[in-house]
């Protein structure tokens, strides 16, 4: 027999020591905790990834709403920012002691005679264009056959230089548009439609748009929410009604310093151009440059010379630049002003979505939705994005 004493068998974990046992469950524990960790951060980015894609698909879905409702939707917009326009307006009246749905007929009456009259007076000059476009083009094409044969040239010699062949364009009829009485006629019930839809809702939005307030804030729970409701919506009110009137008031000023400067040139109907330029001047920056390019195309026709011919435009261009550098900024103050990135993307947007209604009205809605986002709370960041 050995003189050394035989191994003692290593102990069982049930026979270990109180320390090395609760060791061993901290670890387990830890174990568990590790992996209840990592299943709960892959099931949040799952969420957080289904979240995402409803929310894409919530937005592809009200974009194609709004487009497909845009015959519904256009009418709605316009007769809502015509309302707030008015609106002060009719406040006023009521203050005297007038009914509001007299003080509303009052002002729809006044609106439509403007309306009536103006288009009275530019339909004329309007159609006269229009008919006396195809015979003013071929009239404008020699003066700028030099330009054209020059780019022409150059193209023909880039095509060239790169081993391309030279493709000559075929000569093309002139495409004559003229305007019948039938289809005035044929165009007549969906314009007068349109008109009505219109009319009447402003009409109405003035004269129940304060009921549909007090109601709004009849089924709010406390005082204390009351109050603020009704706080929140009379200050977008005023602001929003305080801005389109004073933009409207801007470019009838635009519009009647335009017709001015045109008839002072011996430009032919001043007043027609000068409607143009005030209402291509709801779409900033790209309604100066059409205003300035048709009045390029104008001075051109009508003036023989290249000087006096761009004389109106150039003119134009330095009133569109004193109108929106100096007037407009101090008459509004920053609190309605923009950024040119958000007004660009915003006119892509709506003129893609509702096409030229969609342009003539970006600016209002973006301006508008900038007034209500700063007094929402929590939406306080696109109103500091969109600000200029």
């Amino acid at each position: 027999m050995s003189d050394f004493p035989s191994p003692l068998p290593a102990p069982l974990p049930s026979e270990a020591g109180p320390g090395v046992a609760v060791s061993s469950l901290a670890i387990a524990r830890s174990r568990r905790k590790a992996g209840s960790s990592r299943s709960t951060r892959r099931i949040s980015r799952h969420l957080r990834a289904i979240r995402i894609s409803l929310t894409g698909m919530i937005l592809l879905a009200a974009v194609y709403t709004v487009a497909i409702g845009k015959s519904l939707l256009v009418p709605l917009v316009l007769a809502a920012f015509i309302g707030l326009a008015l609106n002060p307006i009719v406040v006023a009246a009521a203050r005297i002691r007038l009914p509001r749905w007299f003080a509303a007929v009052t002002v729809m009456l006044l609106l439509g005679l403007g309306l009536v009259s103006a288009v009275a007076t530019l339909s004329t000059p309007a159609l006269n264009w229009f008919h006396e476009a195809p015979a003013a083009m071929r009239t404008f094409a020699p003066k700028i056959k030099p330009m054209t044969q020059q780019i022409e040239a150059a193209s023909r010699a880039t095509q060239t230089l790169v081993g391309g062949t030279v493709a000559r364009n075929a000569p093309q009829a002139a495409n004559d548009f003229n305007f019948t009485a039938w289809d005035i006629v044929a165009g007549a019930p969906k314009v007068l439609a349109s008109v009505l839809t219109v009319a009447l809702l402003v009409f109405f939005f003035l004269v129940y748009g304060d009921e549909i307030l007090r109601r709004a804030v009849e089924i709010s729970p406390t005082f204390a929410y009351k109050r603020h409701t009704v706080s929140i919506v009379r200050s977008i009110q005023t602001e929003v009604s305080s801005y389109l009137l004073l933009t409207a008031a801007i470019n009838a000023t635009l519009g009647l310093v335009t017709a001015g400067m045109l008839y002072l040139y011996g430009v032919p109907d001043p007043l027609l151009w000068g409607s143009v330029a005030a209402i291509a001047n709801f779409i900033p920056y790209v309604g100066a440059i059409t205003t300035t390019t048709i009045l390029s195309i104008v001075g051109v026709l009508h003036f023989q010379e290249l000087g006096p011919a761009l004389l109106p435009a150039a003119t134009f261009a330095g009133i569109t630049a004193i109108e929106g550098n100096l007037l407009t900024p101090m008459l509004q103050g920053r609190r309605s002003r923009l950024s040119p990135v958000a007004i660009l993307l915003w006119l892509l947007v709506w003129g893609w979505i509702w096409g030229i209604p969609g342009a003539l009205l970006a600016v209002p809605m973006l301006t508008c939705v900038k007034l209500i986002t700063a007094k929402l709370r929590g939406w306080e960041w696109f109103a500091h994005i969109i600000s200029r």
